[in-house]
């Protein structure tokens, strides 16, 4: 199917053309066809076809290589030996341009002599044979003097899309400016109130609040990624979004083994986002490294264990202590997985990244583990399950 769509624009391109150079080459094999007979006679009478192929078979069906020849008015040229036509080809052109040369300075054929010009114009042959002549009798002539008139302008430099679209928008007033801006805050805000005033409880409100602070943050946090950390960033993201085992560990219940078919999906779910969670990180520290260079200073990122310990060290001996801190430990997660994903917009950041996305997601599923105050042998088969994910992950 490629192929026929291939050579009817082929075919089309032929009716339209005058010249037409053909270059496929397969090393050690015959040279495709891809220039039909029929294709040669549609195109108009004078045309010219230069088959760079030729040696190998051709690419113009009706080429005969070695030949210059001409087939329903088109010439062909198959020559097979191009390479070697090179250097008569360029020695003709410049001996062509020296005798142009002499012939301007004296056209006279017996008697070989030339009148200086102290002015002239700009571009005249006169300018250019005064600019070659050193000395005359004895006298020297050179540097020729400037000529009288100036070289004409440059041709003026067509404007870019984006040109022309800086001037539209400088030529808007401020009033308009300002007129417009002011109408789409007004129209969001309008929008939130009615949103408000059709809601059906105070819970979707707040979850509507959730979802709109959530989208700001990220449009904000992503929209500036350096185009080279959009891998790395996928892959952060990846890795949080594995946060998913949350969901799996509130779910998951029994002893050393799930009970029920739904505890048996919550212990595949928490499993599987572990293998997402270790396999996102792992792809993208080694992403990163891509990027390093042997003139790169040091770096000493192990140093970011210290706040992941004390930020989940801290949580674990409050707890022990009586404390209920789990709302806050979200709110530390959370705000280390927007700063993993701001971080991956800069080079110099994107390891802090990655390391507050670890912090984020151990820190979350402390805090889960934390609030759910699992049974030794649930908690065991929370771990096993996690554990064995990370390892496949990694």
């Amino acid at each position: 199917e490629f192929i026929e769509a291939e050579m009817a624009l082929f075919a089309k391109q032929c009716k339209e053309v005058d010249i037409l150079v053909s270059t496929a080459l397969i090393p050690g094999k015959t040279a495709p066809i891809l220039i039909k007979t029929d294709m040669v006679e549609s195109m108009k009478d004078g045309s010219v076809v230069v088959d760079l192929a030729a040696e190998a078979g051709g690419n113009i069906e009706t080429t005969r290589p070695g030949e210059l020849y001409v087939h329903k008015g088109v010439t062909h040229i198959g020559y097979t030996d191009l390479p070697s036509r090179m250097p008569s080809q360029s020695s003709t052109l410049y001996s062509n341009n020296v005798l142009k040369l002499l012939k301007a300075i004296s056209p006279d054929k017996e008697y070989f002599y030339f009148e200086p010009k102290e002015e002239f114009d700009y571009g005249t042959v006169d300018h250019v044979i005064r600019g070659t002549m050193v000395m005359q009798e004895g006298k020297n002539l050179f540097p020729a003097p400037l000529p009288k008139t100036v070289p004409p302008p440059p041709p003026a430099k067509h404007k870019s899309l984006a040109e022309l679209e800086a001037e539209k928008q400088a030529e808007v007033s401020p009033f308009r400016k300002t007129v417009n801006s002011a109408s789409v805050y007004t129209a969001g805000l309008s929008g939130v109130l009615g949103l408000g005033i059709i809601s059906p409880n105070a819970a979707f409100t707040q979850m509507v609040t959730t979802f709109g602070l959530a989208g700001i943050v990220g449009y904000h946090t992503v929209w500036g990624v350096t185009p080279a950390l959009h891998s790395p960033l996928m892959s952060v993201t990846n890795a949080i979004s594995g946060l998913t085992a949350v969901g799996g560990l509130v779910l998951m219940g029994g002893s050393y083994t799930p009970s029920s078919l739904p505890e048996s999906l919550a212990l595949l779910a928490a499993f599987v986002s572990s293998i997402n969670i270790a396999g996102g990180f792992l792809i993208t520290q080694r992403m990163l490294d891509m990027f390093k260079r042997p003139t790169d200073p040091p770096e000493h990122n192990y140093l970011y264990v210290l706040p992941g310990a004390v930020f989940v060290g801290g949580y674990g001996a409050s707890l022990a202590s009586g404390y209920s801190i789990e709302q806050m430990m979200y709110l530390g997660s959370g705000m280390c997985c927007v700063g993993a994903l701001a971080g991956l917009s800069a080079q110099s950041t994107s390891r802090l990244g990655n390391a507050l996305g670890m912090i984020g997601v151990a820190g979350g599923i402390a805090a889960t583990l934390g609030a759910l105050k699992p049974s030794p042998e649930l908690l065991s088969q929370m771990s096993m399950a996690m554990a064995t994910g990370g390892t496949i992950g990694l």
